[in-house]
């Protein structure tokens, strides 16, 4: 859900990409982006396309030919870093769970100290399966080995713990349409120092040139033409920063985690598993309950869209007909909307001949209650 201040906020005049205010507006995404990704590098900005376009930018920039890129993958956006990867021409090794199982930290240790890689990718946030994937143990081995991390924050920016200096995250990226509450259009990214040193001394050629993160910094800070960006969407991505400022991080974090547990209480009571069974290995932002048997998932959200204007998603890959993928993120992760979507959802099962095995409401709220009494 687009936050009404953002909206707000895009309604002001165009502007071009020229312009100083234009440039004003991308400093102070810049600061802002710093204070989201919980980092002090002062390389952050904004490229213009969606998130896939920040993941490409990210792979683009440090995959090199021929050199070992090491992926953690256990979900779809994992696999799709990777083909990314293979086709600038690296060497892609893959370390490969289940979907939404989780890593264990030597397991991973002793991957990256066997390939020795010259870059490790992996999802920390993987919205196909639900799945938080622990950053640090991760970011620690491939440091160990000499080697930078990517990591895709796509469905936790401003959502959950992103710490990118504390894990160790080289080069992260994200989207505006989760988190941030904006419409979609901008990838958010940051780049650490020990990163930057690398591209700059990168001997083949960049293959990408619109996503050449070196002339895109210089469009940003030295003024220098290299493409037309929206003001608009830069509008938006500014106040959606805003809010995250003026809500505070940790206050943030905690509203989401509220929210979701909130959230799977109501689930549970219903009697509807979860596909990450691990508590801490879920997401805040984005919940993916098991489709109860007999349970046609398609029909469900086509219900909820036709009789409530909700839009739902299911899953894809090993996971299709499987889970519900349902976002509790942003703007739109309030008490008020967890009940909302709780009841619908419990209509849709019903429409499907599921009988609830308890008053997923009183879950919820129960839950609310006594995280607000902590």
């Amino acid at each position: 859900m687009v936050a009404p201040r953002v909206y707000a906020a895009m309604a002001q005049n165009v502007v071009g990409h020229l312009d100083p205010f234009f440039f004003e507006v991308a400093d102070q995404i810049r600061s802002l982006l710093g204070y989201a990704y919980s980092t002090k590098n002062q390389f952050c900005l904004a490229i213009s396309g969606t998130g896939s376009a920040g993941m490409e930018a990210a792979v683009a920039n440090f995959a090199e030919p021929g050199r070992k890129f090491a992926l953690l993958s256990n979900g779809f956006f994992a696999d799709r870093i990777g083909e990314m990867a293979r086709r600038q021409g690296a060497e892609v090794v893959k370390l490969s769970k289940e979907w939404g199982q989780p890593y264990d930290p030597q397991e991973v240790r002793d991957f990256i100290r066997r390939e020795q890689p010259h870059m490790v990718g992996f999802v920390q946030a993987e919205t196909s399966t639900g799945m938080f994937n622990q950053a640090k143990p991760i970011c620690e081995a491939a440091h160990e080995a000499g080697a930078l991390t990517i990591a895709d924050c796509v469905t936790s920016l401003a959502g959950m713990p992103v710490l990118v200096d504390e894990n160790g995250i080289d080069i992260a990226y994200s989207c505006t349409q989760k988190g941030l509450g904006c419409p979609p259009g901008l990838s958010p990214m940051t780049v650490s120092p020990r990163a930057l040193e690398r591209l700059k001394a990168r001997t083949a050629p960049m293959q990408a040139w619109y996503l050449d993160l070196q002339l895109i910094d210089s469009f940003y800070t030295g003024h220098k033409y290299h493409h037309t960006a929206s003001a608009t969407l830069f509008y938006a991505l500014r106040e959606g920063l805003a809010m995250v400022a003026d809500e505070g991080l940790e206050n943030r974090w905690a509203r989401h985690k509220r929210n979701h547990e909130a959230f799977v209480a109501g689930l549970e009571a219903m009697g509807l598993e979860m596909h990450v069974k691990n508590p801490a290995d879920r997401l805040w932002t984005l919940n993916t309950p098991r489709v109860p048997a007999s349970v046609d998932d398609a029909k469900v959200r086509a219900y909820l869209l036709e009789q409530y204007g909700m839009e739902i998603a299911g899953g894809f890959g090993p996971l299709a007909g499987k889970v519900f993928r349902i976002g509790t993120m942003g703007y739109g992760s309030t008490p008020e909307n967890v009940v909302l979507i709780l009841e619908a959802l419990e209509a849709a099962l019903k429409q499907q001949g599921f009988s609830p095995a308890g008053d997923a409401r009183s879950a919820a709220e129960k839950s609310l209650a006594a995280a607000v009494q902590y």
